[in-house]
């Protein structure tokens, strides 16, 4: 059997409609996580008291 290679293939960034997914760097052990980063899913508008009747 063959070895596993020691290095991980560089992966582009992944782009979809609420997050973007970049890959990190790998640690001590080799482990090679995600980052995810979330888009802003609704906008907040400041709050403005009701004109009076």
């Amino acid at each position: 059997m063959s070895e596993q290679p020691k290095s991980r293939p560089k992966v582009p960034e992944g782009k979809v409609r609420f997050y973007r997914t970049k890959q990190m760097e790998p640690n001590e052990k080799g482990f090679v996580g995600y980052q995810t980063i979330w888009d802003n899913l609704q906008k907040e508008v400041e709050y403005k008291t009701p004109k009076k009747p």
